[in-house]
């Protein structure tokens, strides 16, 4: 008989992830995803016109865990003005030996931490050696969890912000600044926020180019998260050109990566412009970095197969030590 499913919140879930652990997890799980070790089809996406607001299916299994889950994520920009999230989540764990619902998780912080931590794990593959100046553009829950997960991967010496308004981006420095002890300062010109940083992400909801090639000085390495459709980019055509392309998916890549697509769309790029897949360079199968002055990218669309792997280890955690409640469906 299968054990009672179990039901974690956000508190629940936050009281059992740990950058330490899940930045090498996302690692492995990657190079799973890039070495035929996992099953994921492309997400499925539902577009609620009306409220300006779409929802995603993503399912995936891991063969090497055995794990099986979805996630179902709504995008919602109107909940800016109300005051809520304009990400939510939650992500449902099946057993693959019979079918019956294992777990079900509050999604969003798990989406917030798996995203970060996967730049964080790309930026170590990619990055110069001793990187220690970051550039991040944004001052949402993205840009936070990016800068914890990246002083953990880093000895950072300095974060730069880059906000939508001056008053935002101070404000979010000196919240960031007390949280985590570092040097974080407020930068109103992003064309100087980006000078000589080893380090740069664009963790934003603009549909237009924020970060622009002309800027870039030779050893930069870029993680880009923000722009998920193929009509938005965060990145100029330039920017593109100018780099050595990894995403975490090439599939994905070829329907929803508006930073690719549109750079191809302006002829800045050929259709062979994508390296690879940043899971082929943590399996070792192909080269990252190849020399100092390379600028690097790394294209985020995020994976279902990143949720589930997280999900696996956050519920084998919440059980190990009698976290959360259990429920049953009566089946």
């Amino acid at each position: 008989m299968s054990q009672a499913a179990l039901l974690l919140d956000e508190a629940a879930v936050r009281s059992l992830l740990r950058w330490t652990d899940l930045i090498p997890l996302m690692e492995r799980t990657l190079a799973a995803f890039s070495t035929g070790g996992a099953v994921q089809p492309v997400r499925s996406i539902v577009r609620m016109e009306r409220h300006n607001a779409m929802l995603g299916s993503m399912p995936g299994y891991l063969a090497d865990l055995d794990a099986l889950g979805t996630k179902l994520v709504s995008v919602v920009p109107g909940n800016t003005a109300r005051g809520l999230p304009t990400h939510r989540a939650t992500v449902v764990l099946i057993d693959p030996a019979t079918g019956a619902l294992d777990a079900l998780l509050d999604g969003r912080l798990i989406t917030e931490m798996r995203t970060a931590a996967v730049s964080a794990a790309a930026a170590r593959a990619l990055a110069v050696p001793g990187a220690s100046r970051l550039t991040v553009f944004g001052a949402g829950v993205q840009a936070e969890s990016h800068i914890e997960a990246y002083a953990h991967a880093f000895a950072l010496s300095e974060v730069r912000v880059v906000g939508r308004t001056p008053a935002k981006a101070q404000a979010f420095a000196e919240r960031m600044a007390s949280r985590t002890g570092l040097h974080v300062i407020a930068e109103p010109y992003a064309a100087r926020a980006v000078a000589g940083a080893h380090l740069i992400v664009t963790a934003t909801a603009s549909p237009t180019p924020i970060l622009r090639g002309a800027w870039l000085e030779p050893g930069a390495h870029v993680s880009a998260v923000g722009a998920c459709t193929p009509s938005t980019r965060e990145l100029d055509g330039e920017a593109v050109a100018r780099m050595r392309v990894f995403v975490d998916s090439r599939a994905a890549a070829a329907i929803e990566a508006g930073d690719l697509l549109l750079a191809q769309q302006d002829g800045a790029i050929g259709p062979d412009h994508v390296v690879g897949e940043i899971g082929e360079v943590f399996a070792g199968r192909i080269t990252g970095r190849r020399d100092h002055d390379a600028i690097t990218l790394f294209k985020s669309l995020g994976l279902a197969v990143e949720d589930v792997a997280t999900a696996h280890a956050v519920t084998a955690a919440a059980r190990a030590a009698g976290v959360g409640r259990t429920i049953d469906l009566g089946s």
